[in-house]
């Protein structure tokens, strides 16, 4: 079983070293009334990724060596002040991180995630060190920086790693190109130097958090990769929780919006492990990370700030394991009780058409009798286990033919929905049910 995170501890005791009571000295800052009426700041996740172990071959297996790579994230909301987390939580050594740095990129330059704004840049610190040391499955967050940041901003964030890391803790479906190169490039503000270029993975990058007055904390999504944006457009954040952000600022552009924390991965399931095969020849791999319920502790409990969870899993039980309707809804109903135990609200959302996905047997009319039992399911009783439910099935199903995507919505895969698939989605959730 993986080390539990404790980032909600860290998160609290940083809150309160910035934010604790002031030093009693005379006529050195406002009254006791002027300080009760000063919002209080508060730290909330605007980013963050679940991460896994690398995979048993290639690049994240073995892992990088006096190289640098350079990682654009998209914030959801925005705050006067910023940290990092770093994560070594799969890694097998103790890691060492030469010199980290976050900038803005340069929108003027033909690649403007690769090639970032040098009056941005800003060196992040450790315990007041520009450098530090990730312990074998530990994390490491950086120290506070003056550094204000925009809702639905991009930012990039680039890590030097000066020795061997050994396998890298990751997200391996980052849906934005990201930039690797040899030494440190981290000030780097051409991105020449930056010779491999991957349509994936955020490495050893788990989260970013801001600093915001009266933070109404943040949206948590544990889903696999609809979620996580397969069939949506490269360095374009169309997945459905990053619209369902935009839409949250869009809606309410006078209050202060939560934060929305994309915590998918492609391939997961409820019940079974990332390296565990599928059907129709899939092998399983362990990017697809671990079950889902082991995941809350990992992924979804430790963020800042969480208030709501939206669980949107099961397909892959159904295609690639061959569960049962009851196996599934056990285990949802489990994930719930989990979230609601910890005073978080817990959304679910139906499963979706998949019919023509895959080689023959990976849909069968029994695999989608299994789909419609669990969606029956959340539609009757789970509904009153719940606190809200998000019918995506009826949003992408085709209705001349529901065990299909409706092709306007399909990428061609026919599972994950394309980019106006994930606004319908996006545009489908019942803002009421999010407590807003």
């Amino acid at each position: 079983m993986s080390t539990p995170k404790r980032w909600h501890v860290i998160a609290s005791t940083a809150a309160l070293l910035v934010v604790g009571t002031p030093a009693v000295v005379a006529s050195a800052g406002p009254s006791d009334a002027e300080s009760a009426r000063q919002p209080r700041a508060e730290w909330a996740g605007t980013w963050a990724a679940a991460v896994t172990r690398g995979n048993t071959v290639g690049l994240t297996n073995t892992g990088l060596n006096n190289q640098s790579i350079r990682m654009t994230v998209r914030t959801s909301v925005g705050g006067d002040r910023l940290r990092v987390r770093l994560s070594n939580l799969y890694g097998e050594q103790a890691v060492k991180v030469g010199h980290a740095t976050v900038a803005r990129p340069n929108t003027g330059t033909p690649d403007d995630r690769s090639d970032i704004d040098a009056a941005t840049l800003r060196e992040l610190t450790f315990g007041g060190s520009t450098s530090a040391t990730m312990n074998k499955g530990a994390e490491l967050l950086s120290d506070p920086l003056d550094f204000p940041v925009e809702e639905q901003e991009e930012l990039v964030v680039t890590l030097h790693f000066p020795v061997l890391t050994g396998p890298v803790t990751f997200h391996g479906q980052s849906k934005v190109t990201n930039f690797i190169g040899a030494s440190d490039l981290t000030t780097a503000a051409d991105g020449a130097g930056f010779t491999i270029r991957p349509n994936c993975c955020w490495m050893f990058l788990s989260g970013l958090d801001v600093q915001r007055r009266h933070s109404p904390g943040a949206i948590v999504v544990l889903g696999d990769s609809i979620g996580d944006g397969n069939g949506s457009t490269v360095n374009a954040h169309k997945r459905w929780p990053d619209l369902l952000a935009d839409r949250l600022v869009d809606a309410r552009p006078e209050v202060r919006t939560p934060g929305v924390l994309n915590l998918s991965l492609a391939g997961n399931r409820l019940n079974h492990e990332g390296p565990e095969p599928g059907a129709g020849g899939f092998p399983g791999y362990p990017e697809l990370g671990p079950n889902a319920l082991a995941r809350l502790n990992e992924d979804v409990f430790p963020q800042t700030g969480v208030k709501t969870v939206v669980t949107h899993l099961g397909i892959n039980d159904i295609w690639m394991s061959g569960d049962s309707a009851e196996s599934i809804i056990a285990s949802l109903r489990q994930v719930n009780q989990q979230v609601k135990a910890r005073g978080l609200r817990s959304l679910a959302a139906t499963l979706t058409p998949y019919e023509g996905h895959g080689n023959p047997g990976v849909w069968t009319p029994e695999k989608d009798a299994t789909r419609q039992a669990v969606n029956a399911w959340l539609r009757g009783e789970g509904a009153a286990e719940f606190d809200g439910l998000l019918d995506f099935d009826a949003v992408l199903r085709d209705p001349a033919q529901p065990s299909r995507l409706l092709p306007a919505y399909d990428s061609g895969d026919h599972i994950h929905p394309n980019d106006a698939g994930n606004k319908a989605m996006a545009d489908a959730v019942p803002l009421r049910l999010l407590g807003l």
